[in-house]
């Protein structure tokens, strides 16, 4: 289960985050509530080891931009979280290691989702970073033809039942770890990543491995982050994709 924290604005909560077992620390850029400069990004990137997965989160940012802040930090990839189209995350993802596309579980068609050439889509609510859920059964079997990240109103307290319904290949939190706006519980993000592990196991009725250097999805994009840098590379959410 590959389990991302989202909405990271500090050292001491990626720190934690990770420590606890986090695969993947997110940071907001876009405008938000939890948004966060390139600055304090770079020094939170810093003290992070090498093998923890770094996503900016961007919303209908110019593809050009969104790939140079990316390098410039020093992220592992970037997630597209507003209307972008097939050929921007496409341009995203040819000179970026590790690219998401996020979708509203509203609406997610996989004809649309398939259109995506990207590491992964989130699925997530209509209105991001609300702490808002939606219909898990919307989206009943998408996994086994995408490979799905699940967002969207998840906390310790539901992400289990969240789990066995989508069967997810991971999840994404952000407000429902928090102890007030911005700023991570330790208790719930434990509990979280612990129920998140748990949950999986349940699942697919074996044990399951929780070393991050087990974590097949981490390996292949570790794997696609060092070739491709081994190259040269020259608030409200619009959910409607673009023409």
């Amino acid at each position: 289960m590959f389990v991302k924290i989202c909405g990271i604005t500090n050292a001491s909560d990626a720190l934690l985050s990770v420590a606890l077992g986090a695969d993947a620390v997110g940071f907001v850029f876009a405008p938000s509530s939890r948004q966060v400069s390139k600055d304090q990004v770079k020094e939170i990137v810093r003290q992070l080891p090498s093998e923890i997965v770094t996503i900016g989160v961007f919303v209908n940012e110019r593809p050009e931009s969104v790939v140079r802040t990316v390098h410039e930090i020093g992220l592992s990839g970037a997630q597209l979280h507003g209307s972008e189209g097939p050929s921007s995350a496409e341009y995203v993802a040819d000179r970026v290691p590790i690219v998401l596309k996020g979708f509203s579980g509203e609406r997610p068609s996989l004809e649309k989702l398939s259109r995506y050439s990207v590491s992964a889509v989130l699925v997530d609510s209509a209105i991001p970073g609300s702490g808002a859920s939606f219909d898990w059964s919307l989206i009943e079997g998408l996994s086994s033809k995408v490979r799905l990240i699940l967002a969207g109103g998840l906390k310790p307290e539901n992400v289990e039942g969240a789990i066995r319904t989508v069967r997810p290949f991971g999840v994404d939190v952000s407000s429902g770890v928090e102890a007030k706006l911005g700023k991570k519980d330790p208790a719930k993000l434990r509990a979280f990543i612990s129920r998140s592990r748990s949950a999986l196991s349940e699942v697919h009725g074996v044990a399951i491995e929780s070393e991050l250097g087990m974590n097949p999805f981490i390996q292949d994009l570790i794997a696609q982050r060092t070739a491709l840098l081994e190259q040269e590379f020259d608030g409200v959410f619009d959910w409607e994709e673009e023409l």
